[in-house]
């Protein structure tokens, strides 16, 4: 999996391509917290689940199907008075792609089973066919080693650098054109 600091990076350069200052700033904390929840599932290691079960890391939480019904839940029950700037199809959009993009670079690392992006239809595993990113350990303690180090590295490479150019763009999309001098 990418790490957890990697995925809120991430989920800030989405963020962008749909900021407008009018909308509150608890809809972006909720979309970064919201990268994050995919990693949830590693809690079932304690309850005996394994790894490659439905509900095993990288399972059905990673799929398309679970950051579509999550989105879903958050525009209905967390948003249903609406978003100043976002109507309810865009904040859908927003928190579906935050959370699927957590799949997509767990499906860029170089370990692990892959990612079940089609589950519950489907449970096999997938990667992206360019697996670039270094699998992070699981567990805070196992991060900060050099093994971290360089997890970090080459994610500041892959997901981090890609995210602030992303960002660029988006503001330099979203700035108005200069007139024309005659």
């Amino acid at each position: 999996m990418a790490s957890l600091f990697s995925h809120a990076v991430g989920a800030l350069g989405i963020s962008s391509c749909f900021y407008q200052s009018r909308i509150p700033k608890r809809v972006w904390v909720l979309g970064t917290a919201c990268s994050l929840m995919p990693d949830l599932d590693v809690l079932g290691f304690r309850f005996g689940i394994h790894y490659a079960d439905f509900w095993g890391h990288r399972g059905f939480m990673h799929s398309l199907v679970f950051a579509a019904c999550i989105a879903g839940i958050i525009v209905a029950a967390a948003l249903r008075h609406g978003v100043t700037g976002m109507s309810p199809l865009l904040a859908w959009w927003f928190f579906f792609l935050v959370i699927a993009s957590h799949g997509f670079f767990d499906a860029m690392t170089d370990g692990g089973l892959g990612v079940a992006f089609f589950a519950p239809f489907d449970n096999r595993r997938f990667f992206l066919p360019w697996t670039p990113i270094r699998v992070s350990p699981i567990g805070l303690t196992r991060f900060f080693t050099s093994r971290g180090l360089a997890v970090l590295q080459s994610e500041i490479l892959w997901i981090w650098l890609p995210a602030i150019m992303l960002s660029v763009a988006a503001f330099l999309l979203r700035r108005p054109s200069q007139p024309s001098p005659d």
